[in-house]
């Protein structure tokens, strides 16, 4: 892709924000008046898509990216691989006389037809049942990828069956902030504070976690080229011991990288705003502002794949993985939630006095509620094979799903259940002792980063979420689970308050509502320590569910109660929830298994003829200093034990290669067992190999090392 920024002349900023991107200015422009208000009545009101609107987009659209140099437009789309998709078609045609004209019709902008049975699908469609549509998603706007010598122009959409069942993430998450904003509504108009909003929307804005290596080094390990992760890797004398790689000085290459990257997205019309070093060697955070959740959700996925287009340009590679190294921190995508109306109120936000706010504070104990009542399901959303090697480690939340609220917050609750709302406490201010340095503000909370999910001023944090992940299916299984508590909370307000609701009789209702909900559902507030083994012990006397792997997470989310669930808000129906869970399964074997066979691959033809080599080298070394006269005990007593080590490491390569072809029809079976005897076999290996690392001569090693790759900047 050709940039401002690869050419050295940096564009302005405000030239090049959203430049490539069929954003709204452009359609006032472009777009006759009445057409551009009823496209806008669709986008921001739900209002059905005129086909004759669509026709008059069109046109607009192609003159706008072929004067952009687009000759190619494409349908893209996120299917059940957790990836996007795309194929691209000519927007030329003959036209009969020798030349040829240009032609992109309101019918090609609004449906394409991709083949739906090579994506997986979970048994919604067999090979012979290929026909699926893309649907244009109004909601998010088309933009242009520029490429060497090509312009594409590229219109998000939703991917659906022949027979009208989703394929991909979008539409269940479209479905399911349709279904919050019905039941948020409900609960603005019982407080008569609704000031004329017709929509509630979820927005997000996830921070995406990621590692930096050299180029050159990651081609040279197979398994991060196969697996985006290392199965092999002696820790390194120097890691990040020394916590001087977080927010420390952004290597120059590396800010380049970055640089570029940021340019990229903001002609793709996404708000990156903050770049750092994160805690582990080599590792890196971008974060954007806040957007509505699809707008958001179809962000984050670019973000994913200009980090991966850019990062070569500058002799780098992005690696996404959430564990790719071992002994380091691994990368997660910290998912910022909150609820809106359409008129701009955050629904989350406290406001100064917090325990006059009854309405926030019926918004804030739903959510409550539905992570306590749901949490397998919210713990299952982000369950995979990488973010097993993540959650529960020292840098990322436990796979107890709690709440952290702060001090402000907890007392506000606290009086809640005792029956009287009396204060909210206030932070106060910082005072540095040197009259040079300007008086703090102090938040009226500290912040907890060893909880799942934290309330962070105005929002809350799901910072489980893995790295690698498409935000689309955690935020649709937050907004159901939170849909389906503001519908009991409404309903039970509703009957309290009557037909006739006055301030006095929803105050009281309100005031009753909470204080039940407090008692029933505080066991999930926890503000301490979550990665302390005292806390495990203390979720388990709570009753709080400790689903550990992927394994026990998908085996709770089999439970009828959670189809029924999102069937019952329009979110999926049971073939399609089925689908997500089958998929699920067959994702986490697949990894698995290929990790597993691609360690064999390495251990046997390379590491092994490595360590061979070294073992010939001191072989040769003892037989030519006793051949001398000279006695070498010791060097014959270490010879012994890399024979012995190189032995085993022959042992558990033959142990994988024999459990790993284990197969079984049943594929939560089959993961059971790859977790039981897979996994460990894959561990042992690893201790083996990594142990001969550490004693192979360096220029012997086949493979480059933590040491090279984590701290060649």
């Amino acid at each position: 892709m050709t940039t401002p920024a690869s050419s050295g002349q940096l564009e302005p900023v405000d030239a090049l924000y959203s430049r490539d991107v069929f954003s709204r200015a452009v359609m006032r422009q472009r777009l006759p008046k009445d057409v551009f208000k009823r496209l806008i009545k669709t986008i921001d009101q739900g209002a059905p898509l005129d086909h004759g609107v669509a026709d008059v987009v069109a046109n607009a659209m192609k003159d706008w990216a072929i004067e952009n140099g687009a000759t190619h437009y494409t349908h893209w789309f996120q299917p059940l691989t957790g990836l996007t998709a795309e194929k691209h078609d000519s927007m030329i045609s003959p036209d009969g006389q020798g030349g040829v004209i240009f032609n992109f019709s309101g019918d090609e902008l609004v449906q394409g037809e991709p083949d739906a049975s090579s994506f997986p699908s979970g048994g919604l469609r067999a090979t012979f049942e290929a026909r699926g549509y893309t649907a244009w998603d109004v909601t998010s706007p088309a933009f242009l990828v520029r490429g060497t010598g090509t312009v594409t122009l590229v219109i998000p959409t939703a991917f659906v069956s022949w027979t009208g069942e989703a394929l991909d993430t979008k539409i269940p998450l479209l479905r399911s902030m349709e279904a919050l904003s019905q039941q948020a509504l409900r609960i603005l108009n019982i407080f008569g504070t609704s000031h004329g909003a017709t929509r509630v929307f979820t927005t997000v804005g996830p921070e995406q976690e990621y590692f930096l290596i050299d180029r050159e080094l990651f081609w040279q390990r197979p398994d991060l080229v196969i697996c985006n992760r290392t199965l092999f890797g002696a820790k390194p004398p120097k890691g990040q011991q020394l916590e001087d790689q977080y927010f420390g000085t952004i290597p120059a290459r590396v800010l380049a990288c970055m640089a570029e990257v940021e340019r990229e997205l903001w002609a793709l019309g996404v708000p990156v705003k903050t770049r750092h070093n994160e805690v582990a060697p080599a590792q890196y955070e971008i974060a954007p502002i806040f957007e509505m959740s699809q707008l958001g959700s179809d962000h984050q996925m670019l973000t994913m794949e200009t980090l991966r287009r850019v990062a070569p340009r500058h002799g780098l590679a992005a690696i996404l993985h959430e564990k790719p190294f071992a002994g380091v921190n691994g990368s997660g995508k910290h998912n910022n939630w909150s609820m809106a109306t359409d008129k701009g109120h955050n629904l989350l936000d406290p406001q100064d006095d917090t325990h006059t706010n009854l309405q926030f504070l019926v918004f804030l104990c739903a959510v409550i509620r539905a992570v306590d009542t749901h949490a397998e399901l919210l713990r299952g959303s982000i369950a995979s094979a990488a973010n097993d090697h993540r959650l529960g480690a020292n840098e990322a939340p436990p796979a107890i799903i709690s709440i952290f609220l702060g001090d402000m917050l907890q007392d506000i609750l606290d009086q809640v259940e005792k029956g009287q709302l009396k204060r909210t406490l206030k932070g106060g201010t910082i005072d540095l002792g040197a009259s040079t340095l300007p008086m703090l503000p102090r938040h009226s909370g500290d912040r907890n980063r060893t909880s799942p999910f934290a309330f962070t001023g105005n929002k809350f944090e799901f910072r489980a979420v893995g790295s690698s992940q498409s935000i689309a299916f955690p935020n649709t299984v937050l907004n159901t689970i939170v849909a389906e508590s503001l519908d009991v909370v409404a309903t039970e307000l509703e009957r309290a308050v009557g037909k006739t609701p006055t301030p006095a009789r929803v105050q009281a209702a309100a005031m009753a509502l909470l204080k039940k909900l407090v008692k029933q559902h505080k066991r999930v507030i926890f503000g301490g320590d979550g990665y302390s083994q005292a806390w495990h012990e203390e979720a388990e006397r709570r009753g709080l569910p400790h689903l550990r792997d992927t394994v026990d997470a998908l085996a709770a989310l089999k439970a009828r109660k959670y189809s029924d669930l999102f069937k019952k808000y329009g979110v999926l129906n049971k073939s399609e929830y089925d689908s997500r869970l089958l998929i699920a399964y067959e994702k986490y074997n697949k990894e698995l298994g290929i990790e597993a066979e691609t360690m064999v691959t390495i251990g046997r033809t390379q590491i092994l003829p490595a360590a061979l080599a070294y073992q010939r080298r001191i072989a040769e070394a003892v037989t030519a200093t006793e051949s001398a006269g000279v006695k070498c005990n010791d060097t014959v007593a270490s010879l012994g034990e890399f024979v012995n080590l190189v032995s085993r490491l022959q042992e558990s390569l033959a142990t994988l290669e024999k459990v790993a072809g284990h197969h079984d029809d049943d594929p939560a079976r089959h993961a059971a067992w790859i977790r039981d005897k897979v996994k460990p076999a894959m561990a042992q290996v690893r201790t083996f190999a990594d142990a001969l690392e550490s004693q192979v001569a360096a220029e012997l090693w086949p493979l480059p090392s933590y040491r090279e790759m984590l701290f060649l900047k």
